[in-house]
Formats: C-alpha cells, structure tokens, sequence
C-alpha cells in the first residue's frame, strides 16, 4: 500500500514536472510562432500539459527503480547518521542552514539575469547544493573547535562563586612566636586573622609577669600583633566571644574555631591534636616550617660549626641556618670549629627533625 503511494506521488511528480519544463523550455510565444497564429494558441496548453502526461508515465514506468534507489540511498544515509553524534549533527545543521543563507544572497542578483530557458535555474540549484555541501563540511571538519568556544563561552557566561576563604584564629603561642608575621607578610595566609580577646588577655598577663623571661615573650606577642595590624595588608578582627564555662584557652579555641567555622593557627602540639580530635582545621606553623627545610638524605656532605657538647659520650653539636639541630658523632674534639661531615641518618618527629652525622675524614666519599 505505502509503494503503490509513493508510486503515485512520483508520477505526479513527473507530470508536474514535464508541465513545467514544458514552459521553460517552449514558452507561449515560441508555441505561438511555430502554430502562426494566436488564436490557436491554446494548443499550448494542449502541448504543456502533453508534456507533464508524458514525463509522468515515464516516472510511473521507472518508479520501483527510483523507489530502490531511494531505499538504499536512506539506508545509507541512516547509517551515516548513526555514527554522528547528537552534537555533531547540531553542528552540522548549523552549518548548513549558515550555507544556504549565503546562496540565497547570492543567487538574488544572479536570478534576475535572464539567459538561455533553464540555465539560471540550473546555476541557482548548483549554488545552493555547493555552499550547502560547504557549510556542513567546514563546520564539521572544526566541530572540536566550535565545541571548545562554546563551552568557553558558556564558562565565561556563567558567574562566578565568590571564593570563600575561613577566618583564621590564632592562639597565645603563636603569636609570641612570631613567625606568624613572617608567613602572612608572604602572602601564603588567605582570608582574615581573629584575635580571640582571651587570647588578648592571656598575652597582657603574660606581658606583666614578675618574671623577666614571661614579661619579655607577652610584649613580643603584643608587639607582633602590632605589627601585623599596621604593616601587613590583611584584615585583623579581634573577637570578643568568651566562653565563661570553659576555663582552658585551647578549648576556648576550638569551641570558637567551631562557632565561627575557622581555622585555629597555633605551633603547640597538645592543641594540635585537640582540636583535629573536635573535627576543627588546624594550621601548625612547626609542620609548615619542617614541610618548607631542605631535604637532607644519608651520604650527602655539609659544613657545620660544632657549638657544643652533645647529651651522649663524645657527641657534638651543631644547628644549620633553619634551626636544625645536627648531632655529630665523635665531634666533642672538634667542638668551636668549622668541619665537614656526612649525614649518616635522619630523624623526623612531630617537634622536628633531627640530623646524625659524622666527621668526614680524608678518604671518605
């Protein structure tokens, strides 16, 4: 039933055709010359539509050929279709909608030149299939790249979250420490520094102290938070929250690092391990001063000065610019002198690192 259908809309197609090629080709006036009157030119007519009747029967005759051909051209094409993506056939279309757009302007001019019958149409109809052909070629040939723009474009369309950095808080030692200054005058510290005001007070107690010692560490604390509020381009809060219930400062911290969603900074251990315990960030300036020294391995030479004597037999002592103290095996004899050793081992431990060495004598490599 679906061929004998199509069977029948080919021959239509035929006969229209044939009627239109007819008229193309012949034209009134030439039907009229060639009969030598215009009162028989109704016998155009007769002829155009003489024409359709017999292109359509030929389409009719040779319709199952056209109808496999068409089979198999569809076929063909579907399995094409298959191997393209749904992207890749976007891009596609849009190329060949871009390629027709571009024939249509140009045919405009061409079309209104009049030349031989059916040349024009002709020329119009290879316009339209070549930069048609060409729209869908190009535009799959740079699909990766159209594709790229887009999801860049899309990127740069899309807004951007604010970066959302956590406030840091920082605790009695590591302000007395003074390294903290150090680290944000880097730049390696986001976000702002909270001043707990206990923290505050522990340091004015610290800095008022009978003892000398006590006295000299809470001023440098003050004095360190001095300078962090005026040379340092970093927000500073001081926070008056107080936790009356809670008596200990480092559990202050955490309860405070909790409230407000930030990060306790400090260089005491103990807190360290209380607060990962309450779930709270900690940023410990001793782990960063161990992760940032330069790594020594067994075998490697070095200069060190020999200070002083070392806990066991015979031992000396030595420390490089970072603070690391070197403990030199047989170097109590070579104690206020500069000599060469090897690293024999190292030792890392939670408070540090620790290097063993050995005097090296001639010979040794």
């Amino acid at each position: 039933m679906v061929i004998k259908a199509i069977r029948w809309i080919i021959t239509a197609l035929g006969i229209i055709t044939g009627y239109q090629l007819a008229i193309a080709v012949l034209g009134i006036s030439y039907v009229e010359n060639a009969l030598g009157s215009f009162s028989q030119a109704p016998f155009s007519m007769v002829i155009y539509v003489l024409s359709g009747l017999i292109l359509g029967l030929a389409f009719y005759l040779i319709s199952p050929e056209i109808i496999k051909i068409g089979l198999k051209i569809s076929k063909k094409i579907e399995n094409s279709l298959a191997v393209f993506s749904l992207q890749e056939l976007v891009i596609s279309t849009v190329g060949l909608i871009i390629g027709l757009t571009i024939a249509a302007l140009l045919s405009l001019p061409i079309s209104n030149f009049r030349l031989f019958p059916g040349v024009t149409e002709i020329i119009v109809t290879l316009i339209y299939i070549l930069f048609g052909y060409m729209g869908i070629t190009i535009t799959s040939k740079n699909s990766e790249l159209l594709t790229g723009l887009m999801k860049r474009s899309q990127k740069e369309i899309k807004p951007q979250k604010p970066k959302i950095t956590c406030p840091k808080i920082l605790d009695t030692s590591v302000i007395i420490d003074g390294r903290i200054f150090d680290i944000c005058q880097t730049g390696f510290v986001e976000g702002s520094l909270v001043i707990p005001g206990f923290v505050l007070g522990e340091l004015q107690y610290i800095a008022d102290s009978s003892d000398s010692l006590k006295r000299t560490k809470g001023r440098r604390g003050l004095d360190i938070l001095n300078r962090i509020q005026k040379e340092l381009d970093i927000e500073v809060m001081i926070s008056e929250k107080d936790f009356p219930d809670i008596k200990e400062v480092d559990a202050k911290l955490v309860q405070l690092a909790k409230e407000i969603k930030g990060k306790v900074v400090t260089n005491d251990y103990n807190l360290n391990k209380v607060a990962e315990f309450h779930g709270v960030g900690v940023l410990n300036i001793n782990e960063l001063s161990n992760a940032v020294k330069p790594v020594v391995i067994p075998g490697e030479e070095m200069v060190v000065t020999v200070l002083k004597d070392g806990k066991e037999s015979g031992q000396g002592i030595a420390y490089l610019d970072d603070g690391t103290m070197i403990v030199v095996e047989s170097g109590k004899r070579h104690v206020g002198n500069t000599i060469d050793v090897i690293v024999t081992s190292v030792l890392q431990t939670a408070a540090g690192r620790m290097i063993f060495a050995k005097p090296k004598k001639n010979g040794n490599k």
